[in-house]
């Protein structure tokens, strides 16, 4: 939880489970939230299909940047990315995060890595949601609005961890999509920063088909 729209929207989706103190503590504690995405098999290329929770009455892409970062802990490249996530049951209690953010598919990286240093503050993320051929929703966020440093999460990363191939660090997301809960087959989530390119992902049911 690293932007300050990101704390916002999950203190209020908690708060009859009583969780909202719980992630105010954590947006302003030293101690960053840091957590397990995904291994390599569950994640999605560009243009691939991501997957929606059968379980799940509200899931949101999140774009998000991408850290590239290096066995040695140096970032060496950002990209875009797509955390996927189900937010009533993560909401429910704060303890099915594990199971509202890690599952088949819940997680897309590209088109590619641009190798350099993190991109300036004013850098902007954009996210939007067709369906039918219509938006139904956009949203924008900047990378001045993360409250912690992209060095300052990579150093809390690599505390007491190796990573012998490297590691992409996904930096949090600004953007809170309204409730969407149900997709037709032709829905799309576009996610672009003009630092690291655009993605275009098709969304997917999580028992294999796509949602109805």
């Amino acid at each position: 939880m690293t932007y300050y729209r990101s704390r916002d929207a999950r203190m209020e989706e908690s708060r009859e489970s009583a969780g909202a103190d719980f992630y105010a503590r954590v947006y302003e504690a030293e101690r960053p939230e840091l957590f397990f995405k995904s291994t390599a098999h569950r994640v999605v290329g560009q243009r691939g299909q991501v997957r929606l929770r059968a379980d799940s009455r509200w899931n949101v892409p999140e774009p998000e940047l991408v850290l590239a970062v290096s066995a040695a802990g140096r970032i060496f490249g950002v990209t875009v990315g797509n955390d996927m996530s189900s937010r009533d049951i993560e909401g429910e209690n704060p303890l099915y995060l594990p199971q509202a953010k890690v599952y088949d598919g819940s997680c897309a990286l590209g088109p590619g890595i641009v190798l350099g240093d993190v991109p300036p503050a004013e850098t902007a993320i954009r996210l939007e949601i067709g369906r039918g051929g219509a938006v139904v929703f956009a949203g924008e966020t900047t990378l001045s609005q993360l409250k912690r440093r992209p060095t300052e999460l990579v150093g809390f990363l690599f505390r007491d961890q190796t990573f012998p191939s490297g590691a992409f660090l996904m930096t949090g997301t600004g953007i809170v999509p309204a409730l969407i809960s149900r997709c037709e087959r032709a829905t799309r989530s576009a996610s672009r920063s003009p630092a690291s390119g655009s993605s275009s992902i098709r969304w997917q049911r999580d028992d294999g088909g796509d949602q109805p």
